[in-house]
């Protein structure tokens, strides 16, 4: 990898981009360099046209008009392999593995090492791939199947694979969005190893202190459009926020004081071998209680198990005094339950089906009449919620697959807020999500708690769970470690429990 002076010349410059989708303008003149040696970020809200942008620097898309340079150089991408072969990598915010393929299968898939007899050395590959875990911190097994693999996992695999192809320019699509904060650390000792290398780092994020901490200059966007271009020493993030909405934005944590209820979900003696042991704790009305604690402490497996998506091995779960039988996703939404899970595309959405389809799809029998859904009862409930959201799309008949991740996102919020639920239960809730609708969640799940609705929220982001959580329970290795309350958490205090280290 070339050791370039930082600044001395863009590594890749796009100029006077434009990109439309049928109807649907997704860039209109935007613009960004990013120079060898530097980490440079690029923030906006969902829809802005961040996601275009780099699938256009990818070979994903070619713009209808603009100008892209590498290395001072026209070029023309004629697809993905093109940029690849132009030291371009791209980490997107959803890994995109093959499930049935190993984890080094993955990583090294179309370029295997060969034996002199021309046949896949697969100990050869395996031994490659662990090199790479290694110098990223995380103990994968190479020979595992990639399917079962958690979201921040994929991820690892991802950024693995990226960092293997020894990528001049490397592009990281919200790449921390469902990493913790040693994992976070650790991706970021790596992207700073290469930066120093010489590589160009376009990092794309909602975390503004991620963005701190990692880069040099920061691009900011709008309607498709560049707004802005600083060095990060050069502007504030109040200043950043307001060049992104086009407005000033509310308080970010909006939790109201709520005196809290009778109990309303109890989950007693929780068990599931290899995920968790023996959880038990209760919400009450008006409660958000929060999961913390490191990926891979089995947060998602227990709320998965309260809901029924998977089964149990013990223990039992109430509704409102009501037993529910385990593995039986029907029973829970009967009760009253509603599960906004992790991996949107996986679990959350049907990405073929269209927007207002994804959006009623747990309100079906409610919108139906002698078993018919109404069209226009259907569109007037899918209008209210993904207005509520702020979401953006062309139009509502749309597939949910042609919205980014945010707004797909937001989808998966609307279909399960339109449900009145009794129990809310939020797996990264705001994963993906720009900081004004963040906003908007935050004060959706406020409002929800005040009119009496249990909510359990799964979360990464630390000031999330401080800002949010009336009570946190912290998990570390399939067990709960701890409760704090809402007076007593700091991000210090959660991490000594998920972490097992006690406090100086």
């Amino acid at each position: 990898m070339p050791a370039w002076p930082p600044g001395e010349r863009p590594a890749v410059r796009l100029t006077g981009a434009s990109k439309s989708f049928g109807s649907v303008v997704a860039l209109r003149d935007a613009s960004i360099d990013i120079h060898a040696g530097e980490a440079h970020a690029l923030v906006g809200e969902n829809g802005a046209g961040k996601s275009t942008l780099i699938k256009i620097l990818a070979g994903a898309h070619r713009p209808d008009s603009g100008t892209l340079e590498i290395d001072g150089h026209p070029v023309e991408f004629s697809g993905t392999a093109a940029a690849k072969a132009a030291g371009i990598a791209v980490i997107y915010q959803e890994p995109t593995l093959f499930p049935d393929l190993t984890v080094a299968e993955n990583i090294f898939i179309g370029r295997q090492p060969r034996t002199r007899f021309g046949l896949i050395d697969r100990a050869r590959m395996n031994r490659e791939a662990s090199v790479l875990f290694d110098r990223l911190g995380v103990p994968l097994a190479p020979d595992r199947p990639a399917r079962g693999l958690s979201i921040a996992d994929q991820q690892v695999v991802e950024i693995a694979k990226a960092i293997s192809l020894d990528a001049r320019v490397l592009i990281m699509d919200e790449p921390t969005a469902a990493l913790s904060g040693v994992e976070v650390d650790r991706l970021f000792a790596v992207t700073r190893s290469l930066r120093d290398d010489g590589a160009a780092v376009l990092f794309i994020s909602h975390r503004f202190d991620e963005v701190e901490a990692l880069c040099d200059r920061v691009t900011v966007m709008r309607d498709g459009a560049r707004v802005s271009t600083d060095r990060l020493a050069d502007v504030t993030i109040d200043q950043i926020v307001r060049r992104m909405v086009g407005r000033e934005l509310g308080a970010l944590f909006p939790k109201e004081d709520v005196d809290a209820g009778d109990v309303i979900l109890k989950v007693d003696g929780l068990s599931r071998e290899g995920a968790y042991r023996d959880v038990s704790f209760d919400v009450r009305a008006g409660e958000i209680v929060a999961l913390a604690g490191l990926v891979g402490a089995g947060r998602s497996e227990v709320v998965q198990g309260i809901f029924g998506v998977d089964p149990r091995d013990s223990g039992s779960v109430q509704v409102d005094g009501q037993t529910l039988p385990p593995a039986n996703p029907r029973a829970a939404m009967r009760a009253g339950v509603a599960l906004v899970p992790e991996d949107r595309r996986q679990q959350g959405l049907l990405l073929d089906l269209s927007i207002i389809r994804n959006a009623t799809l747990a309100r079906r029998h409610r919108l139906s009449t002698l078993g018919f859904l109404i069209g226009g009862s259907e569109r007037r409930e899918a209008e209210e919620w993904t207005g509520r959201l702020q979401t953006r799309y062309g139009r509502l008949g749309d597939p949910a697959a042609t919205l980014s991740g945010g707004n797909q996102q937001k989808v998966v919020l609307a279909k399960w807020l339109a449900t009145g639920p009794k129990v809310l239960i939020v797996d990264e809730p705001t994963r993906g999500i720009d900081i004004g609708t963040k906003a908007e969640v935050h004060r959706l799940l406020s409002s929800l708690a005040a009119d009496g609705v249990a909510i359990v929220m799964v979360s990464s982001e630390l000031p999330e769970v401080l800002g949010m959580a009336d009570r946190i329970l912290v998990m570390r290795e399939g067990r709960l470690s701890g409760e704090l309350s809402r007076a007593d958490a700091t991000e210090e205090s959660v991490m000594f429990l998920a972490t097992g280290r006690e406090a100086a």
